[in-house]
């Protein structure tokens, strides 16, 4: 029995001694919230290291996606899809809109493009697409899609950071992306986000929108809300960023070492690197075809718990199932069989920069001797 818990992520972290004097700074500037030195300079930064124009970073990951439907005046319905974390649907039902849900295309896990078109009503008014562990979607369809419908297209890239196709972003598709910079991702803030747009005007109004619909001391020209980055959180972030490059390398190398170790195991599938993908090796999903395997998904993912390896069923259950959406046509099961397969199989494998040979060793037993 391994005594020690193995998680299945654990959270980049700056060196403490450079940090201090982040902290020192920002105590002898006293201003630590509201557009200040470090959130400047962050925003900068990640247009650098992002190859991206315009960006606005907010307290978390969740408020972008609401503050995107705001800033693009999104009613009616949204097309999306059903594997992924919550937030991506909670933020359409706090917008009034009413999500649609369209299934997944089985090896990519992103949504299927071929079921999008029969989705879209005179109601709709957009697309929100997830890049579900970092794999591009399908961007060219999905937009060709949109500008045959006139729809607006934003994408959930909570977890793409940094993922380049033939070097160029995937953040610039669509009419915007949004960024989630919780402690569990690639690069986190401890708590954060951002909200990507293609405009100087776009990102302005934005910026309104995140502080309160103010545009002056004394004009407000939106409902906005609450949803900006303090300086700390700034500061922790250009720290960072300076090792995130090394942090994606380090995870290859273990996605690596998982592919390598479980190439032949009868049952388990992953997925494999695209060509021409800068990939950040976000998640290490894989999964269990019961009847090869011997075992099922969830006997295997409680065996593993027994021996204290704490992977995470990323993404089950689907958002379609919990209660607030089941009720709604397009969340109906039947009409879902490829996400609901994948959501039924799948287990994420501890995934960070610091994972320790021996744990690595550890993981790999459970699942190739179990």
């Amino acid at each position: 029995m391994n005594d020690k818990q193995i998680t299945v992520t654990s959270p980049l972290l700056p060196p403490l001694e450079e940090f201090i004097p982040y902290l020192q700074d920002i105590w002898g500037r006293k201003w630590l919230t509201n557009n200040g030195y470090y959130h400047q300079k962050l925003e900068e930064a990640l247009c650098d290291y992002l190859g991206i124009k315009y960006i606005s970073l907010f307290t978390n990951g969740t408020l972008p996606l609401i503050t995107a439907l705001q800033a693009l005046r999104i009613t009616g319905e949204v097309i999306t899809s059903p594997y992924s974390f919550v937030a991506t649907t909670h933020s359409l039902w706090w917008n009034g809109i009413k999500p649609v849900f369209v299934d997944i295309d089985p090896v990519t896990c992103n949504i299927d493009t071929n079921k999008i078109e029969a989705a879209i009503t005179p109601k709709t008014t957009a697309i929100m697409p997830v890049h579900v562990y970092g794999n591009p979607c399908d961007m060219q369809r999905i937009q060709e899609i949109a500008d045959i419908y006139g729809l607006k297209v934003i994408y959930d890239a909570a977890h793409a950071f940094g993922v380049t196709i033939k070097g160029k972003s995937v953040l610039e598709a669509g009419d915007m992306s949004t960024l989630s910079f919780h402690a569990t991702k690639v690069f986190n803030t401890i708590e954060g986000g951002a909200l990507v747009c293609r405009d100087e005007q776009t990102k302005k109004r934005i910026d309104y929108l995140k502080n309160f619909g103010f545009a002056g001391e004394t004009t407000v020209v939106a409902p906005g809300i609450n949803g900006k980055m303090d300086e700390i959180r700034s500061a922790y972030g250009l720290l960072n960023l300076k090792q995130v490059d090394k942090a994606i390398d380090k995870r290859r190398q273990i996605a690596n070492q998982y592919r390598e170790a479980l190439k032949d195991v009868e049952g388990v599938t992953f997925m494999a690197d695209i060509p021409d993908i800068r990939h950040n090796y976000s998640y290490f999903p894989i999964f269990v075809d019961a009847e090869k395997y011997g075992v099922t998904r969830d006997e295997l993912y409680f065996k593993m718990q027994e021996k204290n390896i704490y992977g995470r069923r990323y993404f089950y259950p689907l958002i379609s199932t919990f209660s607030t959406y089941r009720g709604l046509e397009s969340a109906r099961l039947e009409n879902l069989p490829a996400a609901t397969k994948v959501a039924d199989s799948v287990i994420c494998l501890p995934m960070y920069a610091d994972l320790e040979k021996n744990d690595i060793k550890t993981i790999l037993n459970a699942i190739i001797k179990r």
